[in-house]
């Protein structure tokens, strides 16, 4: 699995896993990713900061209380307004679109295929049968929610 940070035309930037580059190249030309602020479908790489762990023998800061980084309290608002955007993204599926569950594989191929009407849904995939969907070029992507249903 590889983590991208992703960009979208108006500058809204969100993180997304993938199985590996050529996942994200594919989702990507076949209008698979979306933006979760804006709904844009012309989703770019973004710069991404490595992530690095300290050396063990590193000093661990012990002494008094740590000391807060300026940006911290923006990386917490930024936070925060991801969570908004997520809530508005699970709010906006779940009203518009129906849930068709574990059936939600045959669901999207009876519907590639024309045999039933469009419309938009939403489900559960094991990772295998969404990746043959997607080399079948039946457009789906992954939620990053769990739908009400399941959550306790």
């Amino acid at each position: 699995m590889i983590r991208y940070t992703l960009q979208c035309p108006e500058g809204h930037r969100f993180d997304s896993w993938f199985r590996d580059g050529g996942a994200f190249e594919t989702l990507s030309k076949t209008g698979g990713l979306a933006c979760p602020e804006c709904g844009s479908v012309a989703i770019e790489k973004s710069l991404m900061t490595p992530q690095v762990r300290p050396a063990r023998n590193a000093e661990t800061q012990t002494a008094g209380a740590p000391e807060e980084a300026p940006e911290h309290a923006t990386a917490l608002a930024a936070a925060s307004e991801r969570e908004r955007a997520l809530a508005a993204l699970k709010a906006r599926v779940e009203a518009e679109a129906d849930y068709v569950g574990l059936g939600f594989v045959s669901e999207a191929r009876a519907m590639h295929a024309g045999e039933t009407p469009q419309r938009p849904i939403y489900g559960e995939a094991k990772p295998a049968d969404a990746r043959a969907l997607i080399e079948d070029g039946v457009p789906v992507a992954p939620l990053p929610f769990l739908p009400t249903r399941k959550v306790n």
